[in-house]
């Protein structure tokens, strides 16, 4: 088949795959899987070839992220469910103090969104939300709206949420999170200031009536503490968090200073983010046993696991995908013209990632498919070499891009588009008007911040 044959083959296979995920609601893994078997048949892939390469697509993305996506996982489920991520938030309030009501839900949302899923957060977090409305009058769209962009930048820009870490491993940096992780906390400022900004701005336009708008049945925060008992203490809250950054850090240091002999063995093996996010899942487990939950770990586990499951398999898909994008010669045909390609340079993986994630709602599909197609930047024969991105610092940007694309934009075909809008109470017309404006300024602010960010550092 021609270059020009595959490409408008491939283009074709997106638009079904989008379709079937969109509108015939078929699994995103199912999609995937189905997309790369037929697009495999039609590039002319030799039919003896197909199933080990499968095979290898799906396992290598188990072999290099899986472990990582799961520990993370069990991290921010143990710390919703022990009140650790309460305690996060009042440390947040305590800090900010209650006079900047939506800098408090703003910077609350961030930290307890790096390792909560966003839409669990907002639920979370919202009775904070409302009681912090009850007793200063703050106005409760901005506030809503600062929460949800606060969980969303982490959610997609920070790892141990599962997009980012899937991301960091498909393009090859998955051994050096930290890169990711601080490059990520850099494109959140500026994402957070638009976010912040906006928020004031929309909060005194959008007024919530009431009566009218769908009834959410929400404790208030008194009655949250006493369902947790106890709050856990502000360190144990903060271990499951830090202490991986800490040794991932460290792993980092030792590796720039040359570190030999069994320090830096040991430096090396700490900081490697299988075992860091391990370290992790340890202090996780002492917050249970400071909370008298250790009955419940097993059960934690299993309800992590299952929620994670769909994600791990949509990422082994997602490798499935790539692998056949690489030996069915798209590459090889856009390296022939990469030309005209490189013009778009890092706003390429953005377009594609905004694509995405406007057409099917999920931004973690659009992470994981998007890199899926972008490939390894070690690979001489995948579109990061094609496009010049082949050191980790041009890897951990087009991780950042795609994660700027998979915010635009939130809209009715996305869980937290309604997760926001019912427990805001808010209308869909408003949730438009706050939701959707406002993770559209979120990714054109984070793409922008990407790019002048490439010019410095590439």
């Amino acid at each position: 088949m021609s270059g020009v044959s595959l490409i408008i083959s491939f283009v074709i296979a997106i638009i079904i795959m989008i379709w079937m995920i969109s509108k015939l609601k078929v699994h995103p893994f199912l999609a995937l899987m189905t997309i790369s078997l037929v697009l495999a048949l039609v590039a002319g892939i030799d039919l003896a070839k197909i199933p080990a390469m499968i095979g290898d697509g799906f396992s290598g993305t188990f072999k290099s992220i899986g472990i990582v996506i799961i520990f993370g996982a069990i991290i921010g489920t143990v710390l919703e469910k022990t009140g650790a991520a309460l305690k996060l938030a009042d440390m947040v309030v305590n800090f900010v103090g209650k006079k900047r009501p939506e800098l408090a839900m703003l910077i609350m949302g961030w930290v307890v969104g790096i390792p909560v899923f966003c839409d669990s957060g907002f639920v979370v977090l919202n009775p904070i939300r409302e009681a912090l409305r009850r007793k200063i009058a703050a106005n409760p769209v901005g506030m809503a709206v600062a929460l949800s962009g606060g969980l969303y930048a982490s959610h997609v820009f920070i790892p141990p949420t599962p997009g980012p870490i899937a991301a960091a491993g498909a393009v090859g940096v998955g051994n050096n999170l930290l890169l990711v992780i601080l490059m990520g906390a850099v494109v959140s400022i500026p994402v957070l200031s638009a976010v912040y900004i906006f928020a004031k701005y929309i909060g005194k336009r959008v007024q919530l009536d009431e009566s009218g708008a769908d009834a959410v049945i929400s404790q208030s925060y008194e009655e949250l503490i006493q369902h947790y008992g106890k709050l856990p203490s502000g360190f144990l809250s903060l271990a499951p968090i830090l202490m991986p950054i800490i040794f991932m850090a460290l792993g980092s240091i030792g590796k720039i200073m040359g570190l030999g002999g069994s320090i830096g063995t040991l430096i090396q093996f700490l900081g490697n983010p299988i075992i860091a996010l391990a370290i992790g899942v340890v202090f996780a487990v002492f917050l249970l046993a400071s909370t008298n939950r250790m009955g419940e770990f097993n059960d934690l586990t299993n309800e992590t696991l299952k929620i994670v499951g769909p994600i791990l398999f949509i990422t082994a898909a997602g490798g499935v995908l790539g692998k056949v994008i690489t030996v069915a010669g798209f590459v090889e045909f856009i390296k022939q013209n990469a030309q005209v390609i490189s013009m778009a340079g890092i706003f390429f993986p953005f377009l594609i990632s905004a694509i995405l994630k406007t057409a099917q709602g999920s931004s973690t599909v659009a992470i994981i498919t998007t890199v899926s197609i972008m490939g390894m930047y070690t690979s001489g024969d995948s579109l990061m070499a094609v496009l010049g991105f082949t050191t980790e610092i041009a890897a951990a940007l087009v991780v950042m891009a795609i994660a700027a694309g998979a915010m635009c934009v939130s809209h009715a075909n996305d869980s937290y588009f309604w997760v926001v809008t019912n427990f805001g109470k808010m209308t869909p017309q408003q949730g438009y008007r706050t939701q959707t404006a406002m993770t559209f300024i979120m990714g054109i602010v984070g793409m922008i911040t990407v790019y002048v960010l490439s010019l410095i550092l590439l």
